[in-house]
């Protein structure tokens, strides 16, 4: 093993001002649009600069609602007010705040993609690889501490997982506007790619021997998650250069899917900080 105020009524404003035009032609947003639905995600995703078509907001949305309508007069993008009812509808019951920006459909990077951006900021790597997270929310909730922690991009497999819908972006309060996700078909053969280019696999596994504390993270590395029922799937425990377990108190089961990325990320991070200390003082 390797060691704005509100308008009231119901109508559209534009660069030019508003504008009415009728609500119920803008539903759904038609041509295979995407949903953002929050108003910390869908100001992520207009100052990050994503092809956004519309967003739409009700009268009376509060909160962040004026730095919305900024950015969005500042980027050229439509505002439409609608009914609540409306966009209750759109969204199928799920929390929006009052504001839905319609989107192009994202664009996944390739995990190749990660690695060269890490190398272009002059760390050395931590990515994330999610082996079958299935619920949305794990994996909006990872993908915000990864963000947080330092870590470089997220991989998922294209199938047998959750995706990065409306629920995703929503737990992500706009971590994913900011931090690149990938998709791989193989993510077993993707771990061979990554080890050829120098980074080291670490698994997180209930039996392993070592604590994650115990490994050096400082190190180009890939921290890999297993699904939330069955963990890591065979073969990919079996690429992993290191397994690490988080110690637990007796009698206790398992740690969430999101609890237990944070955990680890976290620890890599003070490793790194601790690591970037000493060699400031040397």
């Amino acid at each position: 093993m390797r060691p704005a105020p509100v308008p009231p009524a119901t109508g559209q404003v534009g660069i030019g001002g508003p504008t009415w035009a009728n609500p119920s032609s803008d539903i759904g947003g038609g041509g295979g649009l995407e949903h953002i639905e929050g108003r910390h995600p869908v100001l992520e995703a207009v100052r990050s600069g994503r092809r956004v078509h519309k967003i739409l907001m009700t009268a009376n949305a509060r909160g962040s609602a004026q730095a919305i309508l900024e950015a969005a007069r500042k980027h050229g993008i439509p505002v439409t007010y609608l009914p609540r009812e409306e966009l209750d509808a759109m969204t199928r019951g799920r929390v929006h705040q009052g504001v839905v920006a319609l989107t192009e459909p994202r664009s996944y990077r390739a995990a190749d993609d990660l690695v060269r951006a890490a190398a272009a900021s002059g760390e050395k790597p931590l990515l994330v690889m999610l082996d079958g997270v299935e619920d949305p929310r794990n994996l909006g909730s990872i993908i915000r501490t990864a963000a947080a922690a330092g870590a470089h991009g997220v991989i998922i497999p294209s199938r047998r997982s959750a995706d990065l819908g409306p629920a995703a972006v929503k737990a992500a309060a706009g971590a994913a506007e900011r931090l690149p996700v990938a998709k791989e078909v193989n993510l077993a053969r993707t771990m061979d790619s990554l080890k050829e280019k120098g980074l080291w696999t670490v698994g997180a596994d209930a039996n392993a021997s070592q604590i994650h504390t115990e490994v050096d993270l400082t190190i180009p590395v890939v921290v890999v998650m297993g699904g939330e029922h069955r963990g890591l799937r065979r073969l990919v425990r079996e690429k992993c250069d290191f397994l690490v377990r988080i110690p637990m108190a007796r009698g206790s089961n398992s740690l969430n899917a999101s609890v237990a990325a944070a955990i680890i990320l976290y620890e890599a991070a003070r490793q790194r900080s601790h690591a970037a200390s000493n060699t400031d003082r040397g």
